[in-house]
């Protein structure tokens, strides 16, 4: 068994951060737990007193009077239960549920690059499994580990109390029986989640090789298939079958060493009747209190496991809170604000830049250019060249360049990421659209915006032809992506949230690749009418759609290799923007 470190046990010392406001409450909690542990362990006492009243002479009213305290402790015990499990859900969901909020408020103010190289799989899951383990924990094994030992410390010292003879005898026999069973069985279940494994292997390879049947036949390999499942599906036989036999050598044991422990018991009890040392209720409440302990004892692996699985968790759910929020990095620079009326003019000087996992390639390469406010600048040049890189650069998603970007003459290292894209919208080539209405989703560039803004700017994108045929109009669902919209319905409500925006810097992604004539005439028109009076950045790979443009960039290998405009660029015959226009129009 893993062992606990106490590093391990400072990282879940964490979440008291979130538990303290809830303190007293959680005190009260654990009052009510010792006060209804308490009651647990009386209970067989009384019993005990029970038995032995029923010898006495006047045994009637001994039998009335301790059957009511049975009673009464009954009902305690039943409150402080009632009042222990509210007051620890109550801690549990409260706590939780600022966890929760932390961790969503610090994820989404992380850097770019930290999703960069994980998976929203596994970041999901930290918010959705993890805080499961620590709810289950804190409202259920947490209060059962307490609870265990409060009853294992208690019930050794009423037995000692009871009969330290009978006490000795029994903790020489029935401890050690307790944890071979514990072991006895964690072992058993390892060897039924091994069978599990191997059946789900052979599942994996029966998916596979149903879904790539077509490979399967026209490679002739149905006997190699057959022979990788038959393998799996052997171990998996010769497994179950293993764990058969020491399920029925553990069945064997619990009734030789349990049942053989308590047999012990009771005969060294009686012997002692016998000699006058003890009492038959207190034999009665010995063996209850045996009964309890053991359980206790046996139920401690499990819980163990429970709380590994919760530290575990939670270890990895903190560790999110390790990474610096882009926030933080510019606590001081958020004193420099940017005027109001942002001009929009871009000075871009010896820019180069790597990404960080990969510090060893430059995708930049002291690339310079200058972006007047107002004015239309296209991006050209092959996959790879740096055409988007430049632009996450722009839209401030990393820090870690050399060389320098200015907006508006302020330097872009004195100003926080928020200000520089509260500035920028971005029509991208492939567009995103949340799962709710078409009102959300356009509304998503200006949360606060009235419904006359919204249908505005549904109409300068040319949106709102087709808007205003659904039943529902601004309130229909998009579904996940916007599966319900067509593609160029899509690319218009994602210029029509960038048109709310009103930005002073538009960010153009290929908006008209791979949709009809139909819906890039209007898209084009929408775009067209959004970029007037306004700096305007367009990512080209169609280069018949940036013939009006006032300047072309040609980016090639990290460096912009040609700068002018349509026909200048044309003149050259050496020119690369040339070449791709004559290939793209052959």
């Amino acid at each position: 068994m893993k062992a606990l470190k106490f590093s391990s046990f400072k990282k879940i010392f964490q979440l008291y951060t979130y538990i303290h406001p809830y303190r007293w409450k959680f005190l009260l909690g654990l009052l009510f737990l010792v006060l209804s542990s308490g009651a647990n362990l009386i209970f067989p006492k009384l019993l005990g007193d029970l038995v032995d009243a029923s010898q006495l002479s006047d045994f009637s009213s001994a039998i009335n009077k301790t059957g009511l305290l049975l009673v009464i402790i009954l009902i305690l015990q039943s409150l402080f239960s009632f009042f222990r499990i509210v007051l620890f859900v109550q801690v549990t969901e409260y706590s939780l549920a600022a966890l929760r909020k932390a961790a969503f408020s610090h994820l989404i103010y992380l850097p770019i690059s930290f999703y960069n190289e994980r998976r929203v799989g596994e970041l999901s899951s930290r918010l959705s499994n993890d805080i499961v383990v620590l709810q289950e924990t804190m409202t259920t094994t947490l209060a059962e580990f307490l609870r265990q030992l409060l009853i294992i410390v208690g019930g050794v010292a009423l037995l000692a109390y009871t009969s330290w003879k009978l006490t000795l005898f029994m903790l020489a026999i029935l401890p050690p029986i307790v944890l071979i069973t514990m072991y006895f069985g964690r072992y058993i279940r390892s060897l039924s989640k091994k069978v599990q494994d191997e059946i789900a292997g052979g599942q994996t390879i029966l998916e596979e090789t149903l879904q790539g049947i077509y490979n399967v036949k026209v490679f002739v390999n149905e006997w190699f298939e057959e022979k990788r499942y038959a393998k799996e599906i052997d171990h998996a036989c010769d497994t179950a079958i293993k764990t058969g036999i020491w399920r029925g050598a553990f069945a064997s044991f619990i009734i030789l060493g349990l049942f053989g422990a308590m047999v012990a018991v009771l005969w060294k009890g009686t012997t002692l009747i016998a000699q006058g040392e003890l009492a038959t209720g207190q034999l009665f409440s010995f063996v209850i209190y045996s009964g309890f302990i053991g359980g206790s004892i046996g139920g401690m692996a499990d819980i163990y496991t429970r709380i590994q699985k919760a530290i575990g968790a939670t270890e990895e759910l903190l560790k999110i809170f390790e990474y610096q929020k882009e926030t933080d990095a510019f606590s001081q620079a958020e004193k420099i604000q940017l005027p109001a009326a942002v001009r929009g003019s871009i000075q871009i000087q010896n820019l180069t830049f790597s990404y960080p996992s990969r510090k060893d390639i430059q995708v930049l390469k002291g690339i310079d250019l200058n972006i007047h406010s107002g004015e239309k600048v296209a991006l050209v040049g092959s996959s790879g060249g740096g055409k988007s890189t430049l632009i996450a650069l722009l839209c401030k998603l990393y820090e870690n360049y050399e060389g320098e970007i200015a907006l508006d003459g302020i330097n872009y290292r004195n100003l926080s990421p928020q200000q520089v894209r509260s500035h920028i919208a971005v029509v991208p080539q492939e567009v995103l659209l949340f799962g709710g209405t078409i009102r959300e989703n356009i509304a998503y560039g200006k949360p606060n915006a009235t419904e006359e803004e919204i249908i505005e700017a549904a109409k300068s994108a040319y949106a709102w032809d087709f808007i205003s045929k659904f039943p529902e109009k601004l309130d229909t669902i998009v579904g996940e992506r916007g599966v319900q919209l067509s593609g160029g319905q899509r690319q218009r409500i994602a210029i029509a949230r960038a048109i709310i925006k009103n930005p002073s810097i538009l960010i153009l992604d290929e908006a008209t690749s791979s949709l009809d004539s139909e819906s890039e005439y209007y898209i084009q028109l929408a775009l067209e009418k959004i970029m007037e009076n306004r700096t305007s950045i367009i990512i080209a790979h169609r280069l018949s759609t940036i013939k009006k443009v006032d300047k072309i960039a040609v980016i090639d290998s990290g460096k912009i290799v040609e700068l002018g405009k349509h026909d200048d660029l044309l003149i050259k015959n050496d020119s690369l923007y040339k070449k791709w226009f004559q290939l793209q129009n052959f």
